[in-house]
């Protein structure tokens, strides 16, 4: 039986309300998976009102067409649905017709089914898995590619910097040093050299020692962290007056990149403080309506253990 597309909605009522919803207005979530948080923006919508819902896997775009149908009957262009990157969201929401939005929502999550559809080769729970970890199954480069043909020196900096794992030393070594032998095809082969590179004090903590190196290997592969840097900021421009941007994130690089940006389009002044005016130019985009992140409640990191590392930001954008 094939996997159906579902991905809980993280902090789906923290969303809702940040986001601020007018009835009459164009909304975008740039990673729509099964449609979750979609559908809750397209229900607090007229049909007057747009969403824009966008993502870049095949699956989730079947499974988010299926789910947003009800609300695209409601009115012609009630629901434009597009198979791309959210770092193309300028340009998409543009060729719809609009200049500007009223929000935008980032779940920057890896979805249910993708982690539970072994062979997209995201999950370190099942061995016998292809390496892919691709996000967008059009793109050529797997894992498979990264684990095989990156330089020990390069495997060691996308471990220690994107899964920050203290053994990246080791676990390089130890995909080289196997690689020299045979081509490293499985998620199985993978983790068996992870695992080889703990000592076994470090096994007997809680945690799966994999899950470090899979999440560091998805970020390179994706380019996730490079395409949220180098696109938040011209988001953050696309905001109308008063819309709003909220981002979830699941981990320290993530949600550092978020709170840094945000911090900076809030005060991007670089005069040095003792210069009594600025004199820079560079003017306030708006503010930071989070000044600490969202967390989820008890009940929610209870009932969906994915919830747990989940944090939400938000920033409202305001024209002088």
């Amino acid at each position: 039986m094939e996997n159906e597309f579902v991905h809980i909605p993280i902090m789906l009522n923290e969303c809702m309300e940040n986001l601020n919803i007018r009835p009459e207005g164009v909304y975008v979530d740039g990673t729509m998976g099964g449609a979750g948080h979609s559908s809750h923006i397209a229900k607090r919508l007229n049909e007057k009102g747009v969403l824009i819902a966008i993502d870049q896997d095949e699956a989730a775009i079947n499974a988010g067409t299926k789910r947003l149908s009800e609300y695209a009957e409601l009115a012609p262009g009630h629901i434009r649905i597009v198979r791309n990157n959210f770092s193309y969201m300028s340009e998409i929401v543009k060729s719809e017709g609009f200049a500007g939005v009223d929000g935008i929502l980032l779940d920057l999550g890896v979805s249910s089914y993708q982690l539970d559809t072994p062979e997209r080769g995201f999950t370190y729970r099942d061995e016998n898995a292809p390496l892919d970890m691709r996000m967008d199954t059009r793109n050529e480069m797997t894992a498979k590619d990264i684990i095989n043909d990156y330089s020990e020196t390069e495997l060691r900096r996308v471990i220690r910097n994107y899964g920050e794992d203290k053994f990246a030393d080791r676990i390089a070594k130890n995909i080289v040093r196997a690689r020299s032998e045979h081509v490293i095809s499985t998620t199985g082969e993978l983790i068996s050299l992870i695992k080889q590179a703990y000592p076994a004090k470090e096994l007997r903590k809680p945690g799966h020692p994999a899950k470090k190196t899979f999440q560091a290997i998805r970020i390179e592969l994706n380019g996730e962290l490079k395409v949220l840097e180098e696109n938040l900021r011209d988001m953050i421009n696309l905001l109308n007056d008063k819309g709003r941007i909220c981002i979830i994130t699941f981990h320290s690089l993530e949600d550092r990149i978020v709170k840094n940006i945000f911090r900076e389009c809030e005060n991007p002044c670089i005069c040095p403080p003792d210069f009594p005016v600025c004199v820079c130019g560079k003017k306030s985009l708006g503010k930071v309506i989070s000044r600490k992140p969202i967390l989820p409640d008890e009940n929610e990191m209870n009932d969906n253990t994915r919830s747990q590392s989940a944090k939400l930001r938000v920033f409202e954008r305001i024209k002088m």
